[in-house]
């Protein structure tokens, strides 16, 4: 039996686009990871980039559960002293609700090299409207 490892020119990647209205931010992050790590393919290989493209739109619309938009922070770090910086989950969604979405897709994929490189073919969009080709749906 022989290991069946996929050359970088026969992979075919699809565009998948998500309506982030009808989601929640962790169903959704989980799933488009999923789909642009390579997942759901056959031809999945740990160590290779195989995944496809995802297209979120509406990405201001986005569901979220509990009281995460009052109670939930994102924290940065200048490297100074004194120099962490909070933002609560509102105030990020009213001024760049594509970085929340981008944000919880980047913390779900792995942990490695790949990793970049895989979220280059995430595309949030904000609103309806975008330029991408789409082929499937993701449900």
């Amino acid at each position: 039996m022989k290991t069946f490892i996929p050359k970088t020119k026969d992979i075919k990647r699809a565009w998948y686009e998500a309506d982030a209205s009808k989601f929640t931010l962790g169903r959704l992050a989980s799933k488009a990871a999923s789909i642009l790590r390579g997942k759901h393919k056959v031809t999945f290989t740990p160590h290779m980039d195989v995944g496809d493209f995802v297209i979120v739109k509406n990405a201001e619309l986005i569901r979220f559960t509990g009281r995460k938009l009052a109670q939930k922070k994102y924290y940065r770090f200048s490297g100074y002293p004194g120099g962490l910086y909070t933002k609560k989950l509102s105030d990020r969604m009213k001024t760049e609700p594509d970085k929340v979405i981008r944000d919880a897709v980047y913390n779900m994929l792995d942990k490695n090299r790949l990793r970049k490189h895989i979220l280059r073919r995430l595309k949030v969009v904000v609103g309806d409207k975008h330029q991408f080709q789409v082929d499937k749906e993701l449900l």
